[in-house]
């Protein structure tokens, strides 16, 4: 679906680029002309934001005047940091760069919502299954990486096995299923919350102009805040998890 303006600008500048590169991975786009739907191009303007948001901060960075950007980053990188000190314990601040980057990322495009029903067209990149499934697919790797990392290959890929080398067949295919099964778990839990949000905003401004969708757009950001949070906080325990040592 397109119909926001920043889609067809993103079309324009993107669209063959992202063309191609959808057909060098197998995958035939609808709109070959036009690859970039409604929620995609919400997804790449908080992406672009929050790369103009980090430079900002770059380049203003001050000891003694530091600047709201600076105030506000930092408020975040220290909530992020108390967090990762606490789940994951010794070396956190390795990972922190990319629980911060989860955080915002999750967390501005739920708040997309806030302008649904006030703006015609706008959905909220998360409420669609692609987006969570994404940034799922993306954390699965990333924890993953970091316990071949940490651990080798032969003592992570061990740690399927359970602790009991007798029960090690029965436990490796569950562990492997229980750890795929993250990626849904996590996709199925932001998409089921954020689509609902959405539903419940959208029915409530078809039948009463402003007044009580007021309330349900705070609930919105109510939900937004807590479950850019928990994916946040899911993650930091599977890398946690991932990269733990024995002592």
């Amino acid at each position: 679906m397109q119909v926001l303006g920043i889609t067809h600008f993103f079309n324009y500048v993107f669209g063959p680029m992202f063309a191609v590169l959808m057909q060098l991975v197998g995958i035939q786009p609808m709109r070959p002309n036009a690859p970039i739907n409604d929620a995609f191009a919400l997804e790449m303007l908080v992406a672009f934001g929050l790369i103009a948001f980090f430079v900002i901060v770059r380049l203003t960075l001050s000891v003694e005047k530091p600047g709201l950007a600076q105030h506000l980053a930092e408020m975040v990188h220290e909530f992020v940091g108390g967090m990762g000190d606490q789940v994951i314990g010794h070396d956190h601040d390795r990972f922190q760069s990319f629980a911060v980057c989860v955080l915002l990322f999750v967390l501005l495009n739920n708040l997309m919502g806030l302008l649904v029903g006030l703006i015609p067209g706008v959905v909220t990149p998360t409420g669609q299954p692609v987006v969570p499934l994404g940034i799922a697919v993306m954390t699965f790797i990333y924890y993953n990486m970091h316990g071949f990392r940490v651990q080798g290959p032969v003592k992570y890929i061990k740690h399927f096995a359970g602790p009991l080398p007798a029960l090690s067949p029965l436990m490796f295919p569950i562990e492997i299923v229980s750890h795929l099964a993250r990626v849904m778990s996590l996709t199925i839990r932001l998409y089921a919350n954020m689509f609902a949000s959405d539903l419940l905003t959208l029915v409530w401004f078809s039948l009463i102009p402003l007044a009580v969708p007021a309330v349900f757009l705070g609930m919105h950001a109510l939900v937004s805040v807590i479950q850019a949070f928990v994916f946040m906080l899911l993650t930091m325990i599977y890398l946690s998890m991932a990269v733990a040592q024995e002592h």
